[in-house]
């Protein structure tokens, strides 16, 4: 009789684990996430909070007359800083111009809050736009560089995020800070919560350096260049402005100047090809000031609308923007979400559909049996709408960006954006100042037929931001 062992039982195989998800607040990014995070806020809130509490500055520095100096000096000045700062950015890393930023952000705060007269508190303003722009084009890099692409979308949507809270709390809380503690507090206030954001994002800084064989910056005679147009393009937006509150003759020959000025300064400041919106990098960064001027240039004038031709109290009429606000974060966390099937291409052009979308129904609130509650809804789809492109815009540009051009191509997205909202609104500002004397609408259906057409231009020409990276992966 023999007598066999059993055979072993086989160990239990374990299933396969599903990689974790990665998380902007996972324990590799979460200082960094709040740090950069945090600054976009800031930044944002002392831009939104300088337009509540600069009419109580004005009054209190006898400075009325330079009034639109201090909102102007500070584009003029971020327009330079950008353009330097996505050099340096190419050159060095994003660490010295990061650091760089964030001093000359602090040290205009404290300059502005301690101003006896106006003319300090501009400086101070233009101290602050220079290290505005620069740490804005710094963050752009540090998100390419520490951060994997599936979340380039999130973190993107939390910068948008970082710029509406303040768009929907900045105004009370700045009229709380003027009226219960003083106006200074509004500048002040920021130092102090700045400088401990800056220092969660240091340690991911460390190291993070531009290889030789990858800088495109520095001081070569092209960058030079670059800051000498990057100059003249600030003073064309500063004409600008200064055509846009005249009248007359005056104000069409200061724009036309500023048109010629900005129309040489500006081609040598984006990439080649972006003026004819040429597939990929170029029309993507035309795209971004497309759809920043199509909605700045309805966004200003719907409070006004809605107190002037629809008799609401201010508080009513600012709600559309508030709720145009919120729309524009739940836009832009949409976009962020991992399981969205559209391409990023198709995702630009359902942005452009929702502020052109908004526009239209906005201004149906020129009709009187319309309902005010119309309006409301059409800017929630024109928010929503600026959600959806926004970020989707900032995450093409760092994937057609080459090794070494993050910087250049990021300042060129945020200089499109901004010069192109600030020349839309001296242009439909002037035309609204010429045409508000007429009988009825007429002046806000000019400023609202601009502002479709800009994103009526978005909407067709969306496709060309699809280059070879715009499909989701």
């Amino acid at each position: 009789m023999t007598v066999t062992a059993d055979a072993p039982t086989p160990a239990p195989v374990a299933a396969p684990s599903r990689p974790a998800r990665r998380s902007l607040f996972s324990r590799e990014h979460r200082a960094l996430s709040v740090g950069s995070i945090a600054l976009a806020a800031l930044i944002a809130f002392e831009a939104l909070a300088v337009s509540t509490a600069m009419p109580t500055v004005a009054k209190a520095l006898d400075g009325i007359g330079l009034y639109a100096l201090a909102f102007g000096g500070t584009l003029a000045a971020g327009v330079v800083s950008m353009v330097v700062s996505g050099l340096w950015n190419d050159r060095s890393g994003p660490a010295h111009p990061m650091w760089t930023g964030v001093a000359l952000f602090v040290v205009g705060l404290i300059l502005a809050g301690t101003a006896t007269t106006m003319w300090t508190l501009i400086g101070g303003r233009v101290v602050q736009g220079l290290g505005g722009g620069m740490l804005s084009v710094s963050l752009y890099v540090v998100v390419g560089r520490a951060f994997p692409k599936e979340l380039h979308p999130r973190i993107f949507a939390a910068f948008a995020a970082a710029w509406v809270v303040p768009s929907i709390v900045g105004p009370a809380l700045t009229g709380i800070i003027v009226e219960q503690l003083h106006w200074r507090w509004v500048f002040l206030a920021v130092p102090l919560l700045a400088v401990p954001a800056a220092l969660l994002v240091r340690p991911a800084l460390r190291g993070m350096t531009t290889p030789a064989a990858e800088r495109t910056g520095g001081r070569s005679k092209a960058a030079m260049a670059k800051v000498a147009w990057a100059v003249a393009a600030a003073g064309g937006a500063l004409l600008f402005q200064y055509g846009g509150q005249q009248t007359g003759l005056l104000a069409v020959a200061v724009m036309a100047a500023a048109l010629a000025v900005l129309a040489a300064a500006v081609p040598r400041l984006l990439p080649r090809g972006s003026f004819s919106f040429q597939r990929g990098l170029p029309a993507t960064i035309m795209m971004r000031g497309l759809a920043g001027a199509a909605f700045a240039a309805a966004d200003v004038f719907i409070p006004l609308m809605l107190s002037r031709e629809r008799g609401l109290s201010p508080a009513m009429a600012g709600l559309a923007l508030t709720v145009g606000a919120l729309f524009w974060s739940f836009g832009s966390w949409t976009q962020s979400r991992p399981n969205i099937r559209l391409s990023r291409a198709a995702i630009v052009r359902l942005g452009m559909a929702g502020i052109l979308l908004g526009v239209v129904v906005v201004s149906l609130a020129l009709i009187p049996a319309v309902p005010v509650a119309l309006a409301m809804a059409g800017w929630s789809a024109a928010g929503f709408g600026m959600g959806m492109a926004y970020p989707t815009l900032s995450v093409l540009t760092l994937e057609a960006s080459a090794p070494g051009e993050a910087g250049a191509n990021s300042a060129s997205l945020q200089l499109a954006d901004s010069l192109a909202s600030a020349a839309v609104l001296a242009i439909v500002g002037a035309l609204f100042a010429a045409l508000v004397t007429r009988p009825g609408p007429t002046a806000f259906i000019a400023v609202y037929a601009i502002s479709a057409l800009f994103a009526v231009v978005g909407l067709v020409l969306a496709g060309r931001v699809a280059g070879p990276s715009a499909a989701r992966d």
